[in-house]
């Protein structure tokens, strides 16, 4: 188990150049990878899995997708653990080939709801959400506004990526961002979390631009997948300094594949997915 594991969680905390979504992605891969081991029993095969996903949700705990992702599939082996050792090992990999293949669905579905938002609108966006470039694609906004998004400047490479896919895209200096507002009908960011009092963790800088948004009257909307609401209310302060929390009276709609929701109602899509507060629950027990 350790290499597999020591491999990944290296990665996971070094990466900084993808979003939420792939990490969850190669979390629970991982976790598929422990699983195709001999185990002697289903209990110890549970007791790899929890170990292991303890150490991936840890690697990057600002990052609500891989507490999500891994929960869920750790909830899916306990509701499993009856079953013998082949069985149980078989029911991880398909829980976890279903979630990789449910990220498509969930960007398709979350763009489709956008799309009315999207149609002749001026859109600034902050960071290279990869759900929100599903949604700028199915629906070509009149202009987007791309941020440079230092320290990592993760936003020239994502406004040259929709230029070469034949949208309208002007890259805009972070000092200017706020600036930038004044020409936008639609201030648009992915998450990296999402609290169940509707707070949101994402890349450092959104906080000021959801702030200014609010004053200038732009609506701030989150594109964001299921597994990265967490149910649990935001924390005080975030610690990892490349990332900040807005709050929810800054934040107009969060949009998932399971629908819509303004961020101080986001709490009643949380309290009735119970593979988060169980997945939560079994990584808050380690």
């Amino acid at each position: 188990m350790g290499g597999v594991l020591a491999e990944r969680v290296e990665e996971l905390r070094s990466d900084h150049s993808h979003g939420g979504s792939w990490m969850a992605r190669r979390a629970v891969e991982a976790l598929a990878e422990l699983a195709s081991e001999s185990a002697e029993s289903s209990a110890k095969l549970l007791e790899r899995l929890d170990v292991a996903g303890h150490e991936l949700a840890a690697t990057r705990r600002e990052m609500g997708a891989i507490a999500g992702a891994v929960g869920r599939v750790l909830a899916a082996a306990h509701h499993g653990a009856h079953l013998a050792p082949e069985e149980l090992r078989r029911l991880v990999q398909v829980e976890v080939s279903g979630l990789v293949g449910s990220r498509d669905r969930a960007a398709a579905a979350i763009a489709i709801q956008l799309a009315p938002s999207l149609t002749d609108a001026f859109v600034l966006t902050h960071s290279a959400s990869a759900t929100v470039r599903e949604a700028v694609l199915h629906t070509p906004p009149e202009l987007v506004l791309c941020t440079v998004s230092a320290p990592f400047e993760e936003g020239r490479a994502f406004a040259e990526d929709l230029r070469s896919s034949g949208l309208d895209v002007e890259l805009v200096d972070d000092a200017d961002a706020e600036q930038a507002l004044e020409r936008a009908s639609l201030f648009l960011v992915g998450a990296d979390t999402v609290f169940r009092d509707g707070a949101v963790c994402n890349k450092v800088g959104t906080l000021p631009l959801a702030e200014a948004a609010t004053r200038l009257g732009v609506r701030t909307v989150v594109a964001c997948e299921v597994i990265k609401l967490a149910p649990i209310d935001a924390p005080q302060r975030i610690e990892d300094e490349h990332f900040d929390l807005t709050q929810p009276e800054d934040v107009d709609e969060i949009v998932t594949e399971e629908g819509s929701y303004p961020s101080d109602d986001v709490r009643t899509l949380i309290d009735r997915t119970p593979f988060l507060s169980e997945g939560y629950a079994l990584l808050a027990a380690g």
